[in-house]
C-alpha cells in the first residue's frame, strides 16, 4: 500500500474517531460537565493543584504519557508485519487506549484528583486498593530505575542531544516564570521558547562533545547520568508543577508537533518521488525464526502505541490536578491518546518504509527489502533498545532527507526528540510515585511520609537502590525489565476494571464500553504473563541464568496472583450490585 495513502487513512481515521466515538463517550457515557467544580480549583495549592490552560495541560499530559513508548514498541512490533501492527495501533488506540485514558482522567477528577489505586477502594474494595498500590509502585519503580539508564544510552548514541536536552531546563523555567509570574502572552512566550529550543539543538549539533562525560570515581557514564537524572527528577518533582515540569513538557510537546509535521511532510515528498515504499512484509512468516507468537506477544510489545497502563497513572496523577474545566477532558484524555497512536503510525512507516531508502551496515549501504531484513532478521537482534532506536532514527532521517535536511541534522533532531521524551517520562513518573507513596502513607497513618519531600526522597532512593543493585553502571533494573511489558498492560486491564465498576454504579449498560476492552486486555495480558512465566522457569534451569529466571518467575507469578485476586474481588462486587465508598454492597 502506498505510504502516503496510509498516512491519510490513519490520520483521517483518528480525526473521525475523535469527533464521533470520543464525542459519544464525552456526552453520553461520562457526561462531561463544564460547570463541575474541578479539583484544580477546589484544592488549588500552587504546587500540585493548579488550574491550567487547555493547550498547556494537553502538552504536559501528552508528553508524559508518550515518552519513548510509542517509539520503541511499534519499532519492534513491526517484526510481525506492518499490517497487524498498524491494525492494533489503530483499533487499540480508538476503542481501548483512548477510552482507558479518558475514563481514568474522568474518575480521578470526580474523586478529588486521587490516583486510580485510591479510587479502586471506593468502587470495589479497600483490599483491592492495596493490591493496586503494590502493582503500581512496582511498575513505577522499574520505570524510574531504568529510564536514567535509557537516557544515558540515548546520550551515548546521540551525543549531540545532550546539550539541548539539558538547556531545555532553563528555557522551561523562563517560560513558566513568564506565563505564571509575569502574565506574559502564552502564544508569544511559546514562540520564543520553541525558537530558543531549536537554537539549542543547533548548538548541540555544532558542539556534540561539549557535555560528554567519562568514568567518575569508578562509576561509568551510564551510572553517572543515572545519578544526575535522579537528582534532577527529585528537584522537578518537589517544585510547583508550573515552575519546571509542566512548562518543560509543554515545549517538548511543541517539539513533537514540529517533528511529526516534518515526518509527515517528508513522507509526502519522498512518496511523491517514488522512493518511500513499504519494504516490511504485510504479515511476517515466522517459520525458522526465533520470533515469538503474535498472540499474545505483539499486543504487549507495542504497548503505548495502542494502550498502556502507565497512562492511567498520569491520568490519575498529575493531569487531573491541573485541568481547569471538565469539558477539556475529551481533548486531553481521548485526543492525546489518538495523537500518540498517530505517532506510532509514523514510527511504523519510518521502520517499515523509511529504513528501505538507505541502511548502512559495516560500510555497505543496503536498500529496499534487503535493508529491512538485515535489521529484522531475528527477534534477538531487533529487540534491544539500541537497535530499536537505530531503526527509527535511520528511517526518520531518510524521510527528512526528502526535505533537504541532511542526515546528520535529521539524526540530531531525532536524538534530541527521543532523549527529551524519555526525560519527561522520568520526571513525571517520580512525581506520580511521590503521590502514590503519599497516599499509601496517608492510608497507613504515617504522616511524615505524606510530606512531598519525604515521599519524593523515598521514591528516588528506592529507584536508585534498584538501579545500582547490580553494580555502578546503574543497570540493575534490567533484571526486572522483562516483566514490565506485561505488568504495564495488566495495569491497563485493572484500570479499565475500576472504570467499568464506576460506570456500573451509575446504572444502565454504559459499563459495556469499558468492560469489553477490559475483558480483551485481561485475556491477552494473563496469556502473556503465563507465556512469560514459562520462559522464566525455563531460564531458571540454565546454569548461568538460574537466579534471574527464579527472580522473574517469583515476582511475575506474585503479581499475576494479585491481579487474579483483584479480578475475583471485582467480579463478586459486580455480581452483588452497587457499592458504597467502602466497597460494601448496598
Amino acid at each position: 500500500m502506498d505510504t502516503l495513502l496510509l498516512i491519510v487513512v490513519c490520520g483521517g481515521g483518528f480525526l473521525v474517531a475523535y469527533h464521533t466515538y470520543g464525542r459519544f463517550l464525552a456526552r453520553k457515557i461520562f457526561k462531561l460537565d463544564p460547570n463541575a467544580n474541578v479539583p484544580s480549583r477546589r484544592f488549588n495549592d500552587g504546587v500540585d493543584y493548579v488550574p491550567s490552560k487547555k493547550g498547556i495541560i494537553f502538552g504536559h499530559h501528552f508528553t508524559s504519557i508518550a515518552g519513548t513508548g510509542p517509539i520503541v514498541g511499534p519499532a519492534i512490533g513491526i517484526i510481525w508485519g506492518w499490517l497487524p501492527a498498524l491494525l492494533w495501533v489503530m483499533l487499540g488506540s480508538i476503542f481501548m487506549g483512548a477510552v482507558h485514558d479518558f475514563g481514568s482522567l474522568v474518575i480521578s477528577m470526580r474523586n478529588d484528583g486521587k490516583s486510580i489505586s485510591e479510587v479502586a477502594a471506593k468502587y470495589i474494595s479497600p483490599r483491592v486498593r492495596f493490591i493496586f498500590f503494590i502493582v503500581v509502585f512496582f511498575a513505577l519503580l522499574i520505570v524510574i530505575a531504568i529510564f536514567g539508564m535509557v537516557i544515558a544510552i540515548v546520550f551515548a548514541r546521540f551525543p549531540s542531544s545532550v546539550l539541548p536536552v539539558w538547556l531545555q531546563i532553563p528555557i522551561a523555567l523562563a517560560l513558566g516564570f513568564a506565563i505564571y509570574k509575569k502574565g506574559a502572552s502564552v502564544l508569544l512566550s511559546t514562540m520564543v521558547a520553541v525558537i530558543a529550543m531549536y537554537v539549542c539543538v543547533l548548538l548541540g549539533a555544532m558542539f556534540p562533545d561539549v557535555c560528554t562525560i567519562g568514568k567518575i570515581g569508578g562509576i561509568p557514564p551510564t551510572g553517572v547520568w543515572t545519578i544526575l537524572l535522579l537528582i534532577y527528577a527529585w528537584i522537578a518533582s518537589t517544585l510547583p508543577v508550573t515552575t519546571l515540569l509542566q512548562p518543560r513538557d509543554y515545549i517538548n510537546a511543541w517539539q513533537l508537533f514540529i517533528m511529526m509535521g516534518l515526518l509527515v511532510t517528508g513522507a509526502i515528498v519522498t512518496s511523491l518521488n517514488g522512493s518511500l515504499e513499504l519494504v516490511a512484509p504485510v504479515v511476517r512468516d515466522r517459520a525458522g525464526t526465533d520470533i515469538p507468537s503474535i498472540w499474545p506477544m505483539m499486543f504487549v510489545t507495542i504497548a503505548c502505541g495502542a494502550i498502556s497502563g502507565f497512562h492511567s497513572l498520569v491520568a490519575s496523577g498529575t493531569s487531573p490536578k491541573q485541568i481547569s474545566n471538565e469539558s477539556d477532558v475529551q481533548f486531553i484524555g481521548y485526543g492525546s491518546m489518538l495523537l500518540e497512536g498517530f505517532l506510532a503510525v509514523l514510527v511504523i512507516i519510518c521502520v517499515g518504509a523509511g529504513i528501505g531508502i538507505a541502511y548502512k551496515v559495516k560500510g555497505n549501504t543496503l536498500t529496499g527489502v534487503e535493508a529491512w531484513q538485515q535489521h529484522y532478521a531475528s527477534w534477538a537482534g531487533a529487540a534491544g533498545l539500541g537497535t530499536k532506536l537505530d531503526a527509527v532514527v535511520v528511517g526518520a532521517a531518510n524521510m527528512l532527507g526528502g526535505l533537504g535536511i541532511p542526515v546528520v541534522a535529521g539524526t540530531t533532531l531525532m536524538g534530541v526528540f527521543i532523549a527529551s521524551f524519555a526525560g519527561t517520562t522520568l520526571d513525571t513518573t517520580v512525581r506520580i510515585q511521590r503521590y502514590v507513596v503519599g497516599e499509601i502513607a496517608n492510608d497507613l497513618k504515617i504522616p511524615f511520609m505524606t510530606n512531598r519531600w519525604a515521599a519524593t526522597t523515598f521514591a528516588v532512593i528506592t529507584a536508585a537502590a534498584l538501579a545500582f543493585a547490580t553494580g555502578a553502571g546503574g543497570e540493575g533494573a534490567l533484571k526486572l525489565w522483562p516483566l514490565f511489558g506485561a505488568v504495564n498492560q495488566l495495569l491497563a486491564s485493572l484500570a479499565l476494571l475500576v472504570i467499568t465498576m464506576y460506570l456500573k454504579k451509575k446504572g444502565g449498560l454504559k459499563f459495556i464500553f469499558t468492560a469489553i476492552p477490559c475483558i480483551v486486555m485481561l485475556i491477552i495480558t494473563c496469556w502473556a504473563m503465563v507465556v512469560n512465566e514459562q520462559k522464566f522457569i525455563a531460564m531458571s534451569q540454565s546454569s548461568d541464568k538460574s537466579f534471574d529466571g527464579w527472580l522473574l518467575a517469583i515476582i511475575g507469578g506474585g503479581i499475576f496472583l494479585l491481579a487474579i485476586w483483584m479480578v475475583i474481588e471485582t467480579a463478586i462486587v459486580f455480581i452483588k450490585g452497587s457499592t458504597n465508598e467502602y466497597g460494601r454492597s448496598i
